[in-house]
């Protein structure tokens, strides 16, 4: 098996370092001060289930690593659309893309015999078909992310917390490349249920992305903080009541209850969110994939959701502004 993780930041070096320790033929593909660390040094894990390093090769230019049988997708959904040239030279005939991203994926409403929905493009989070061009949806492999990781410095990646990635293919259908990926995961000492009804994975994890990465961003507060105020609290149980709301309307059923969703990211503690770091290093916001696509699928199943609309107005005018400062 051979595996490029496109994107090795925290979370794409960490799986990296995984397979790797596991066998696997792995290539790291980075950028700056952390590629030279990963070619000087390996990955430094440190974590509480024990620190190790792993060194698989690591470049800037995937043409080095050429076709590989998985892409490990680690870059922020708001950059698929224009990683093209950079997923080129990696892709074979059948090479499958496992998207660890946040939100709703662009795949969501393909493979879904019998829905009302199939084949329906989410233009939040694939405008136009612009990232279905790049990534194709028979290449698709769905992940949700339950880990924690952060780039401590250059080439070391500390773990905080979680080993579970689930996957899933599109259709439901537990395949052969599912279940090797998956198995070369767990030899790596990680968890990897296949899972044939992910898109209920997407909106438990969902149910906090979209309440506490746009609040984090406004307020500038952590995810305890946002917990332990009664106003804001009050604000996420209605976000989350609304996003469980369109998930049943769209097929999903979500198995947690708000309350446990909230006291989960409360025992988390003073930890900023992916778009409040985001937010303080000066990068663009992800916005659409986590809150802008859930309200483009209120208006799909005809849910009313005047408190994510009002979050999202917000939130969107935020980065908005932001991506003019970058520009």
């Amino acid at each position: 098996m051979k595996v490029a993780v496109l994107g090795a930041g925290a979370i794409g070096a960490y799986v990296g370092a995984a397979l790797h320790r596991a066998g696997v033929d792995v290539h790291l593909i980075a950028r700056g001060a952390h590629l030279a660390a990963l070619r000087r040094d390996g990955v430094r894990v440190l974590s509480p289930r024990g620190d190790f390093t792993a060194r698989p090769p690591a470049t800037d230019d995937p043409g080095e690593v050429g076709e590989a049988d998985f892409v490990f997708l680690g870059l922020k959904a708001n950059s698929y659309a224009s990683c093209g040239k950079l997923l080129a030279p990696l892709l074979g005939p059948d090479t499958a893309i496992v998207a660890a991203q946040n939100g709703i994926p662009w795949w969501y409403f393909h493979g879904l015999a019998g829905h009302p929905l199939q084949g329906r493009r989410i233009e939040a989070v694939d405008p136009g078909g612009a990232v279905s061009e790049v990534l194709e949806v028979r290449r698709a492999i769905g992940c949700v992310v339950y880990c924690s990781t952060e780039i401590e410095e250059p080439g070391v990646i500390r773990h905080l917390e979680g080993t579970r990635f689930s996957i899933g293919e599109p259709d439901g259908s537990i395949s052969a490349r599912c279940q090797d990926l998956a198995a070369a995961m767990v030899a790596g000492g990680l968890k990897c249920p296949v899972e044939p009804r992910l898109r209920d994975d997407i909106w438990i994890k969902l149910m906090g992305n979209v309440a506490f990465n746009p609040l984090s961003a406004l307020t500038g507060a952590t995810m305890a903080e946002i917990c332990e105020h009664d106003d804001t609290r009050a604000v996420v149980a209605a976000m989350m009541a609304e996003t469980v709301a369109i998930a049943r309307a769209a097929g999903a059923q979500p198995s947690v209850s708000i309350e446990k969703r909230i006291d989960g990211a409360r025992r988390v503690g003073h930890h900023k969110t992916s778009m409040l770091q985001d937010l303080e290093a000066g990068k663009a916001l992800e916005t659409d994939a986590i809150i802008g696509a859930v309200v483009e699928l209120a208006s799909l199943t005809g849910v009313a959701a005047p408190t994510l609309r009002n979050v999202y107005a917000a939130v969107d005018l935020l980065a908005l502004n932001r991506a003019r400062r970058i520009s």
